[in-house]
């Protein structure tokens, strides 16, 4: 039996946690807040809750997987899952609105065919097709293994981009998200919907490759799905589950340096001076200077191709009224101007008009009672540091234009508001230790390997990476399969090449 201490009770730290202790090992978490789950937080106030973190699940497999190798209970009876539908709905600038079923390929593409017109449904399911091939051919190297010292084949673009003919110029294919909505959707609105999936994971659609389409393909084929009483009921859960596993949790202790000890990680130092011994460390929070050597194979950081990594503006509002009937759980308002938000948002600045998604969960447990709904609006935004959210004027200025562009979607928004609380990435740096509150990406394959993490095996010996600054990347499916990986790795040691 091994002692493991993990740094931080993010969901991918405490995913690792709850799997080393069923094989057998003691494991202690130190974490810097007063409580679990990282970003997946919960904000409440006189009867409204809301979730400040993610707001959907995707791929639930991840943590079906988890809850069935860590006991007797599945996951269905420790938290209650719910297929939102429609998966989303959409609101262009010219007015336009379509509403998307969940898990349905025939049913998105009668919608988008009834709204767009004619032949916009098969356009978005040719590209679907592509993408899925881009999903089979990068789904193992990308989420199921641990990240190989030699990633060549995971450099090369997993998608397979029609190929243009021009005119007395040699044929190309798109590079970017931008140049797939652009060459092969043909239509503003498709490429409008397109570009959000890569805005709303912290991605630029002029830079992504084109294999971030496996992202919408990853939605739309597994669904969307919420979880009653939010998504910090999922963190609930994982907690539970290690405590259950005999996981010891210490909060309130910052961990300031991985100790090293004959040429490996030993132990942690807390910032009280004190240390504990441990035969492996794993890091479940950003790596930052002087916390352990540099992390090799990437910086661990998420890439932005030169610029900020962005992170999350969010409104949460409190209204008088009940939620209407037929009203939609997720509704995005796009912006009439993309690549004016895209330079603002990846250029350290703020949008103008910036692509808001309105979250609108059916459930009691949010709100006080029938007659009162909690709403949470966000937006994807530069970081704190290029631009400076604790700037009062500049947060109220802002919370209030995404409440102007949120109108479109809830009818008598600004009328029936009792509260609106602004939350930044300021916020965010503050409650989870994110520099600047940026909030990592999902890995890709392609762009020469520029939007890859660190490894989950770091170059200290004894030193493993869990969550969403490793490898696959951030997001909640993704940070359970790091903690998978990572415990692999120490159960198994370098032979091990993934689940099957």
């Amino acid at each position: 039996m091994a002692r493991i201490a993990v740094i931080g009770a993010g969901t991918g730290a405490m995913a690792a946690a709850a799997r080393l202790a069923v094989a057998g090992h003691r494991v202690t978490v130190y974490e810097r807040s007063r409580t679990h789950g990282g970003s997946v937080g919960r904000f409440v106030r006189d009867g409204f809750a809301f979730d400040t973190g993610p707001s959907l699940l995707h791929l639930p497999a991840v943590y079906r997987d988890l809850f069935v190798k860590t006991g007797k209970e599945p996951l269905e009876r420790c938290v209650t899952l719910s297929q939102v539908d429609p998966a989303s709905r959409h609101l262009f600038a010219d007015g336009t609105a379509v509403s998307l079923p969940n898990a349905s390929r025939a049913g998105v593409a009668g919608a988008l065919d009834r709204a767009l017109g004619a032949g916009a449904g098969a356009r978005w399911s040719d590209f679907l097709d592509r993408a899925g091939t881009a999903w089979d051919r990068s789904r193992r190297p990308l989420l199921e293994e641990p990240l190989p010292d030699v990633r060549q084949a995971l450099h090369r673009d997993p998608y397979p981009a029609v190929r243009r003919r021009r005119l007395f110029l040699p044929a190309r294919q798109a590079a970017t998200v931008a140049e797939v909505g652009a060459h092969e959707l043909a239509d503003p609105r498709l490429a409008a919907l397109l570009d959000g999936y890569a805005l709303a994971y912290g991605l630029d659609p002029r830079r992504a490759p084109a294999g971030a389409a496996l992202l919408p393909y990853m939605e739309e084929t597994f669904g969307s799905w919420y979880v009653a009483g939010g998504m910090r009921a999922l963190a609930d859960a994982v907690y539970e589950r290690c405590l259950a596993r005999r996981v010891t949790f210490v909060f309130g202790a910052e961990v300031v340096r991985v100790v090293q000890k004959d040429g490996r990680a030993a132990g942690v130092e807390l910032a009280d001076g004190t240390s504990a011994e441990a035969d492996h460390v794993v890091l479940g929070a950003q790596p930052r200077p002087g916390l352990v050597p540099r992390a090799g194979g990437g910086s661990g950081e998420p890439v932005a191709a030169g610029g900020p990594v962005p992170g999350r503006f969010l409104v949460l509002l409190s209204l008088r009224g009940p939620r209407e009937a037929g009203a939609v759980h997720r509704t995005v308002v796009h912006t009439d101007d993309g690549a004016a938000e895209q330079e603002a948002v990846f250029g350290g600045r703020t949008a103008d008009r910036p692509t808001v998604t309105v979250s609108r969960p059916d459930d009691p447990s949010t709100r006080p009672d029938d007659g009162h709904e909690a709403v949470v609006l966000t937006a994807t935004v530069a970081p704190q540091g290029p631009v400076d959210w604790t700037d009062e004027k500049l947060r109220a200025g802002f919370a209030d234009t995404m409440i102007g562009r949120a109108a479109a979607a809830v009818p008598g928004l600004r009328e029936r508001i009792l509260h609106a609380e602004p939350r930044t990435p300021a916020d965010t740096a503050a409650d989870t230790g994110a520099e600047g509150g940026s909030v990592p990406a999902p890995a890709l394959a392609g762009a020469g390997g520029a939007y890859l993490h660190a490894g989950n095996r770091a170059p200290l010996p004894g030193l493993y990476l869990a969550g969403g600054w490793s490898h696959p990347g951030g997001g909640l499916a993704h940070a359970g399969m790091s903690g998978a990986l990572v415990a692999g790795l120490v159960v198994e040691g370098d032979g091990f090449r993934g689940s099957r």
